[in-house]
């Protein structure tokens, strides 16, 4: 997969399939500035493409190699349609295989995401309410 590349953050380093060794909620405060949200977002949002990153990068690296295992097993006299009904059949057997694996990336991708796009939310609110006290205290 292409790797991300944000015009407001330093690069992430390279997907290591480990979770970011810091807590997010270290972040976390009734009484946060807007700089301290917009870099709780940040972080955030990195982690979840690394997590999205981390998972297909391991996904299909073991689909490849086991697809290669299955075309290796197929005798040298294999005609095409073998080799394509092998592959049909790998196919449908890799998918019943790894259905739970995905559904629960599934649901924790579409879990955090849900939680970023709540953050973005009260980043923008936040600075909105940020302008307006500065328009209204310098009028």
């Amino acid at each position: 997969m292409r790797p991300i590349i944000y015009d407001d953050a330093p690069a992430p380093s390279p997907p290591t399939l480990l979770r970011h060794p810091y807590s997010l909620t270290e972040f976390q405060d009734a009484q946060s500035r807007p700089v301290d949200l917009e870099i709780q977002f940040k972080l955030q949002r990195q982690q979840l493409d690394n997590f999205h990153q981390d998972f297909w990068l391991d996904n299909n690296i073991r689909y490849y190699a086991a697809k290669e295992t299955a075309l290796s097993n197929l005798p040298e006299t294999a005609t095409d349609l073998d080799k394509e009904n092998a592959l049909s059949e790998f196919n449908t057997l890799w998918y019943i295989q790894e259905k739970e694996r995905t559904d629960q990336y599934t649901d924790e991708w579409r879990k955090r995401n849900f939680q970023l796009i709540r953050l973005g939310a009260q980043v923008e609110f936040q600075k909105l309410a940020f302008r307006l006290s500065k328009f209204f205290q310098s009028s």
